[in-house]
């Protein structure tokens, strides 16, 4: 093969350099690069799926997976004819987008503002035209990729409460059982929503004392973004509020965890997670039973902790540990342990609460006192503005046994009374459940005059958003 070796090719006359003839192939040699011949309107894609955020270059294809989250793929300074392609190559981008991002001042179809894909499988390809335009898509597909306009959340899906407008600005949408929070329109800075996530109360301990239910797991964003109401101690920073985007959010509301039953001596059982979102609450942990050896004299982990069980002849019973798993902020405190008294005076711990854990039960004490909940306003009541305050996510009371003094006290929020041993006042012998959609804890079960009588079931959960729609 022979070789020439020069700087410049030009040719002899004219203006036209042709090199090959017909039906030959002019190839670079390997690792060459070329430049000034421009490209042909296609890309050369990136075989790697990128999983990170992208610093795209021109004339490069990118396959962007979104399986674990959201990406951004920063275009490079537009020169005409420079030109960008993206594919979504795990087909999530519905769930998890992929934003493309202009350089500095640029624009993406006249817009200087992200393009967002937010449809599963999209590609699309981007050339830049000139600087009235930016990068205009050409790609065959329906989607025309316009940089992301601000506008306001306008949604549907549970229950709007004062005709859905509170203090003018703001709607609020109340779920006290599983469905779809359907956003039509809605992006930016502007579609910004609070919430209020509260799990399941944790079931209450069967027999002799049984500990009580922890309270559901309480989340809440601090109240910036819709304004016009107080959030709890629990919606501080690092809690933030969500931005959405347009889709169904599926709703899930925690039930209440079941009581302890017979003919054992049972633990109850935890209560169920509450879901919106990215946002998780973790069901209160169950109550210990009365007499019973571990592990069902000893409380279950959650949101909240629950109440350990009592009675003499088995021993102190541990606590659950509440804000299990952990939080950001966190989701609640632990139980009460249960500890053996003198003469039958046996009792359970009570249940944690989203502020406050549950109250150890002392020597020959009463049912320990549920720890309390946790006060907001963000839902106000028909007629109201900014609304009253409301309490969620209490820990419920422990239980007695027979001779015992009072049964345990819920804490605020609300969880259910102890049952009460032969010489207790209030409460009765049967544990009084959890308060339905407010994730209270069950109170602890009870022994009085030979029969034993079990505890209450946690209380169901609720979820709630708040944004502002005009």
């Amino acid at each position: 093969m022979s070789k020439i070796e020069v700087n410049t090719v030009e040719p002899q006359c004219g203006t036209t350099l042709t090199l090959g003839a017909c039906g030959q192939t002019v190839a670079l040699g390997s690792g060459a690069s070329q430049t000034g011949f421009g490209r042909t309107g296609t890309v050369d894609w990136v075989t790697t799926p990128q999983t990170g955020t992208v610093t795209a270059a021109t004339g490069k294809g990118y396959f962007v997976n979104t399986t674990s989250g959201g990406i951004t793929v920063n275009l490079p300074a537009g020169v005409v004819g420079s030109i960008v392609a993206v594919s979504d190559y795990a087909s999530t981008a519905a769930s998890n987008n992929i934003t493309i991002s202009p350089n500095g001042s640029e624009k993406i179809n006249a817009v200087n503002d992200d393009y967002i894909i937010n449809t599963a499988g999209l590609a699309v390809t981007l050339v830049y035209a000139d600087a009235t335009r930016g990068w205009k898509s050409v790609t065959g597909s329906d989607a025309d990729a316009t940089g992301q306009v601000d506008a306001y959340i306008v949604a549907t899906g549970g229950t709007p409460c004062s005709g859905a407008i509170v203090c003018t600005n703001y709607k609020v949408h109340t779920f006290t059982g599983p469905g779809t929070f359907c956003v039509s329109t809605g992006s930016g800075p502007l579609a910004q929503a609070d919430y209020l996530v509260v799990a399941g109360g944790g079931g209450s301990g069967y027999i002799c004392g049984g500990g009580a239910g922890g309270a559901g797991g309480y989340r809440e964003s601090p109240g910036t973004a819709s304004g016009c109401y107080t959030a709890s101690p629990l919606g501080t920073a690092p809690a933030v509020a969500l931005t959405l985007s347009v889709q169904g959010y599926p709703i899930t509301v925690g039930g209440g965890g079941t009581a302890g039953s017979p003919p054992v001596p049972a633990a109850g059982d935890n209560g169920s997670n509450s879901i919106f979102s990215s946002i998780t609450s973790a069901g209160g942990g169950g109550g210990g039973g009365g007499n019973a050896p571990a592990p069902e004299g000893g409380a279950g982990d959650g949101g909240s902790g629950g109440g350990g069980g009592g009675r003499g002849t088995q021993g102190s019973h541990p606590a659950g540990s509440g804000d299990t798993p952990a939080t950001p902020v966190a989701q609640g405190f632990d139980g009460g342990t249960g500890s053996p008294g003198t003469g039958g005076k046996d009792a359970g711990g009570g249940g944690g609460g989203a502020t406050a854990v549950g109250t150890s039960r002392p020597a020959n004490g009463p049912g320990g006192p549920g720890g309390a909940g946790a006060g907001t306003n963000i839902n106000p009541a028909t007629g109201e503005t900014c609304g009253s305050v409301q309490y969620y996510a209490g820990g419920g009371g422990g239980g007695t046994r027979v001779c015992g003094p009072s049964p345990g006290t819920p804490g605020p929020g609300t969880g259910g009374i102890g049952g009460a041993g032969d010489s207790a006042s209030g409460g009765g012998p049967v544990g009084e459940n959890g308060t339905d959609n407010t994730g209270g804890g069950g109170g602890g079960g009870a022994y009085s005059s030979g029969t034993y009588y079990a505890g209450g079931n946690g209380g169901g959960g609720i979820v709630i958003i708040r944004y502002k729609f005009q």
